[in-house]
């Protein structure tokens, strides 16, 4: 497994944005890309401007597959217009993941 936690910081006022940008690339994260385990959207409870991604994948084969998607490329190319900082990146060391099962 790899996983990785990602810090975007926003610039002010651009929140809406970036939240309607994540939407459409999570939109098709669920529909083609079986190898995303998880890929959780979050925000900072001291500040609103600040948004965590948790993205987990069950390989390096479905991380590469991931980075390849247009919908993600559309995000990478796109996302540097709502900052105000840096995104900062932590890769994590998953020995086990217990998930339970989610209907769509």
């Amino acid at each position: 497994m790899i996983a990785l936690i990602v810090r975007f910081d926003l610039a002010p006022g651009e929140a809406p944005a970036f939240d309607a940008l994540v939407a459409e690339t999570c939109c098709g994260i669920r529909e083609l890309e079986p190898g995303t385990l998880v890929y959780a959207v979050t925000h900072d409870p001291a500040s609103i401007s600040t948004r965590i991604f948790l993205e987990v994948y069950r390989d390096e084969e479905a991380f590469r597959a991931h980075e390849a998607q247009p919908h993600t490329r559309t995000f990478l190319e796109r996302r540097s217009e709502h900052l105000a900082a840096p995104i900062r990146v932590e890769w994590l060391s998953v020995a086990e993941l217990a998930v339970h099962p989610l209907t769509r």
